[in-house]
């Protein structure tokens, strides 16, 4: 059923209007085209659009326009129009800067991204080749990532889609991580700890290179021998990780991250006493890893099913107190996530400052702007708007989908946030 479409003019706008401004995105100074007026402020930059009408939704409303002679009463012409534009040019300025420091993180922290990814690729290619050499470079890119992760000041954590193909070993280890670097980070580790933690799980899964791909890659049911070698890669990496001299830390950590707390993990059925604390802050991050990127990317949970499935169905199997802070780090609805806001429009969760998990910044599907450069938002500004669900790609409209593009499989990097411009009034 179809909704009869309600215009009144500019003069009869107050606050509690919901209305709908008909222009192209960089035709206005608002984030939005459609939000509730909040003040007098943005009743003037409305105004100063200088259209003839303006589209309001009565539904949405908390209370009537004002009435025609109340609108005729008011001054028809804006006396000093030079300077009510002010504001509109300020606003759109502070718009563009805030975009512009938004697009500069995403493109550095792409960059940063495929920089570490080609480095992990050749490590995992040549470690057996020159095992000292490459544990090295292993060694150099952690404690790198660990020097800039806890360096002062806030970080966001990105999400990038990974191009089609196989979950490769390389991705998946520099996935698990960041991740466990950002839990160093909320959790207050020491540099020393984040570096033998870093190393741990870029190392986790080094016994799986000496098991064949066509096991460790096969995306169809494992035979029960399949199974019980893929097992045995915790344990031919330990003996890998002795003959190399690595940390006891490091070494534990590629023993032990199958390992649960209620004792049901693999390879020593350990519970959580037992169990290394570097370790089961691993075996956290790499679960959710494997959900969010399996071997078969039809079994893939959404970021935010995956937190939930862990949360609710698995909390048993780790410490629950580093898994509440991995929560509270990558927020209810990480990013990654495809989501819908309370005004129905759609979006991608791309990153989130995991000491402010309720303000993501999420990129909008906007068909009016380019997508080379789309339209991003910091829900932390946007007051009336919030996110009202997550969905799976399947349930996206089909020009959603072609434009928002989201990959099959989820990368994540940080970088250090830019200060901000001051926030926008919608």
């Amino acid at each position: 059923m179809s909704h009869q479409a309600h215009y009144i003019a500019p003069g009869q706008l107050r606050p509690g209007l919901y209305i709908h401004l008909d222009l192209g995105w960089m035709d206005h100074s608002f984030t939005f085209s459609s939000f509730k007026i909040k003040n007098e402020e943005q009743i003037e930059q409305i105004q100063a659009l200088k259209l003839e009408k303006v589209r309001y939704d009565p539904r949405r409303s908390d209370l009537e326009p004002l009435p025609l002679a109340v609108a005729a009463a008011t001054p028809a012409e804006i006396t000093v129009p030079q300077v009510l534009n002010e504001p509109s040019e300020v606003v759109v300025d502070v718009q563009q800067q805030r975009l512009d420091a938004l697009h500069r993180a995403v493109y550095e922290c792409e960059k940063k991204f495929s920089q570490a990814a080609n480095e992990a690729k050749r490590i995992e290619r040549e470690i057996f080749n020159n095992p000292p050499k490459n544990l090295a470079a292993a060694r150099a890119l952690v404690d790198g990532l660990v020097d800039s992760l806890l360096a002062e000041g806030d970080v966001a954590l990105h999400a990038m889609q990974q191009k089609p193909g196989a979950a490769e070993n390389h991705v998946r280890s520099l996935n698990t991580l960041v991740l466990t670097l950002i839990l160093a980070k909320s959790l207050d580790l020491s540099s020393d700890d984040a570096k033998h933690l870093g190393l741990g799980c870029f190392l986790h899964d080094v016994g799986m290179l000496q098991i064949p791909s066509r096991i460790t890659q096969k995306t169809e049911a494992l035979t029960k021998a399949e199974l019980s070698l893929i097992q045995q890669h915790p344990a031919l990496g330990t003996k890998f990780g002795m003959e190399q001299k690595l940390d006891t830390s490091v070494l534990k950590i590629i023993q032990q991250h199958h390992e649960c707390s209620d004792g049901s993990g693999y390879p020593l059925q350990l519970k959580q006493e037992q169990i290394n604390s570097l370790a089961r802050i691993a075996a956290i991050a790499i679960a959710y890893e494997e959900l969010c990127n399996p071997v078969n990317i039809v079994q893939a949970m959404t970021p935010y099913e995956a937190l939930a499935h862990m949360f609710v169905r698995l909390r048993s199997k780790f410490d629950e107190d580093i898994l509440k802070v991995l929560i509270k780090c990558l927020g209810i609805y990480p990013p990654g996530s495809i989501v819908q806001l309370s005004d129905n429009r759609y979006g991608i969760v791309v990153s989130v400052n995991p000491s402010k998990p309720l303000r993501p910044y999420v990129l909008l599907y906007a068909p009016e702007v380019p997508i080379a450069k789309p339209l991003l938002i910091n829900l932390g500004d946007e007051l009336g708007v919030s996110i009202s669900r997550c969905l799976r790609q399947d349930q996206l409209p089909k020009d959603v989908l072609t434009y928002l593009a989201p990959g099959r499989r989820i990368c994540y990097f940080f970088n250090h946030e830019e200060s901000e411009p001051e926030a926008l009034p919608i």
